[in-house]
């Protein structure tokens, strides 16, 4: 068995505006990495370095990362002891699967320690147990393309089922991450209990109309789809100049927009690169008006879980 061992794991899109919970994707970059190495006790020890390091606290308990070891520990009857370093690539409150990333990581790795006992499919009940910590609840929208890679819609939780979508050849992600947090435990707590009848059957039908569209590769389809009528009039709030943004980019030739997660980070979708750079500059030069510094990233889907480094 191995005794150490570093993993990356890739930051990711949740929602896709029009999958509240259920739809997610990964993207290649930013990504966290986690360290772990067996010690002598039983308990796991926990350090933390990267961006915004400080905020995140290092009881596992309390830790996305330690919870989700805890949580494997416990399913295969083990008392180990670890040390846990994670290295922050993704910010927390960043709006794209920062505790997921770090949960993926590490639930990888310790899978990989025990001589893989679980499939890559079963780690996610353990990487929800760490998800739950930051949000208060269990969803899979970020650790389930986290783990996986891909393009996941969650079709049940109980039981849990998550199906593989397609991506379509020429599909481009744009990621701009301005430098302020949201607390995804309280943003989740924003959201109304009950969302009227008609607002529910609209939000249905574009999640169809949009995984439909996956398969079809058809970018007005997917474009007409990616509306969300759940979170993203109560998010957009906490977002400045977030409106005017959207507003921007849906007269440029992009696929859809939106708030990624809980946000801040707000997401694109686009079918080249030179629409998507610019989708980006745009973006960024938007926040940098009213005074708020930002970094944008590029990428194509991640297709690949995480990775040993």
């Amino acid at each position: 068995m191995k005794n150490k061992i570093k993993v990356r794991a890739s930051a990711s899109i949740a929602n896709i505006s029009c999958g509240f919970d259920c739809l997610g994707l990964s993207i290649k970059e930013p990504y966290d990495e986690v360290t772990l190495e067996f010690n002598n006790s039983k308990k796991l020890s926990i350090t933390v370095s990267g961006k915004k390091s400080s905020l995140i606290p290092v009881n596992p308990e309390k830790n996305t990362a330690g919870k989700a070891i805890l949580s494997f520990l416990h399913s295969i009857g083990e008392k180990k002891g670890l040390n846990i370093h994670i290295k922050k690539g993704i910010p927390p409150g960043s709006g794209i699967g920062s505790s997921a990333s770090s949960a993926a990581a590490a639930v990888f790795g310790i899978n990989e320690l025990f001589g893989n006992p679980y499939k890559l499919e079963k780690l996610i009940f353990h990487g929800m147990a760490g998800e739950e910590v930051a949000s208060g609840s269990f969803h899979a929208d970020n650790i389930a393309p986290a783990i996986l890679g891909g393009i996941r819609l969650i079709r049940s939780y109980e039981p849990l089922e998550i199906l593989n979508l397609p991506i379509p050849k020429k599909l481009m992600c744009v990621v701009v991450l301005p430098d302020f947090s949201i607390n995804t435990y309280d943003a989740r707590n924003m959201l109304p209990k009950r969302v009227p009848l008609k607002s529910a059957v609209e939000q249905a039908g574009n999640l169809a109309g949009f995984t439909i569209a996956l398969y079809q590769e058809n970018y007005e389809l997917m474009q007409r789809s990616m509306v969300d009528l759940f979170a993203e009039p109560v998010r957009g709030k906490l977002i400045p100049g977030y409106k005017k943004i959207q507003n921007l980019l849906k007269k440029e030739n992009v696929i859809g927009c939106g708030i990624s997660g809980s946000g801040p980070a707000i997401f694109a979708l686009a079918n080249d690169i030179d629409v998507s750079k610019k989708i980006k500059t745009l973006i960024i030069n938007e926040f940098k008006k009213i005074g708020i510094d930002s970094i944008g990233y590029i990428s194509k889907v991640q297709t690949l879980p995480p990775q040993i480094i």
